[in-house]
C-alpha cells in the first residue's frame, strides 16, 4: 500500500514522502496513529495545501522535544523489583513500566515513545531510547534492582552480578579467539614435501630388448 508520511518515520522515510509499506502496517499503526494518509489523489493534493503549516509545526515540535531531550541527558530510573537468586525477575519490566518512571521524574511521555525491543527480565543496569519526536531520541538509562542498596552497588559496579558475569566472559571468548587469530597468523607456513623422482633407470629395458634380438638370431641360425 503507498502511504504519504506526515512525519519522519525511522528506516521508513521523511515526511511527505510517499512510500510503500505493507497494508497491515498501515492500517494497524500509521493510519490510525495520524502518520500518514493514503496516497490517493485528493490526499495528494491536501497535504500539498498543508505542507507550509504541517512542516511550520513539525519545526516547533521538534525545538521543544530537544529542549526535553537535553534536560533529560543523563536520566536514570531506579525501578525496584523482585527477583530470584539468578537475577531472573518474577514478572519484567515493560514500556508502560519505563514511561510511568519518567512521568514521575518530571517528563510525561506515552507509553508508545519509549523503543523496548523487549521487556526487561532480569536484573540490573538497561538502556532503552525514548522518542521525544520522530527526529529527536534521547537514551535513558534503567536500574533494575531489587533494593535501593543494590540498586546504589549495581550503579557503582555497572551493573549486576549476572551482567558482570556475562561481560566477563564475553570478554574473555574474545580474547581467546583473538590470541588463536594471532597464534594462526604466526604460525610458519610449512611447505608439501616434493614427490620423489622416480629412479628407476630406462636403460634395463634396451637391454632387454638387445637380449630379445640376439635370441631371435639364434633361432634363426639353427634354423638355417
Amino acid at each position: 500500500m503507498d502511504v504519504i508520511l506526515l512525519e519522519r518515520i525511522e528506516r521508513l522515510g521523511q515526511m511527505g514522502d510517499v512510500v510503500s509499506v505493507k497494508p497491515g502496517y498501515a492500517r494497524n499503526f500509521l493510519l490510525p496513529q495520524q502518520k500518514a494518509l493514503r496516497a490517493t489523489k485528493d490526499n495528494m493534493a491536501y497535504f500539498e495545501s498543508r505542507r507550509v503549516e504541517l512542516e511550520a509545526a513539525n519545526l516547533s515540535q521538534r525545538s521543544e522535544a530537544e529542549d526535553i531531550a537535553a534536560k533529560m541527558e543523563g536520566l536514570t530510573l531506579v525501578l525496584i523489583r523482585q527477583a530470584g537468586e539468578s537475577g531472573q525477575l518474577y514478572g519484567s519490566v515493560s514500556a508502560r513500566d519505563v514511561a510511568e518512571a519518567i512521568d514521575e521524574a518530571g517528563f510525561h511521555i506515552e507509553r508508545n515513545q519509549v523503543q523496548m525491543a523487549h521487556p526487561i527480565k532480569i536484573l540490573g543496569i538497561h538502556e532503552e531510547r525514548v522518542a521525544l519526536h520522530p527526529e529527536v531520541v534521547v537514551e535513558v538509562t534503567l536500574n533494575v534492582a531489587s533494593s535501593e542498596d543494590a540498586a546504589a552497588d549495581q550503579a557503582s559496579r555497572g551493573g549486576s552480578a549476572a551482567q558482570l558475569a556475562d561481560r566477563e566472559a564475553a570478554e574473555a571468548d574474545a580474547k581467546a579467539e583473538a590470541e588463536a587469530k594471532a597464534e594462526a597468523a604466526a604460525a610458519p607456513i610449512v611447505a608439501e614435501p616434493a614427490a620423489a623422482e622416480d629412479d628407476t633407470d630406462v636403460e634395463p629395458a634396451a637391454e632387454d630388448e638387445e637380449a630379445a634380438l640376439e635370441e631371435g638370431e639364434e633361432k634363426s641360425e639353427t634354423t638355417d
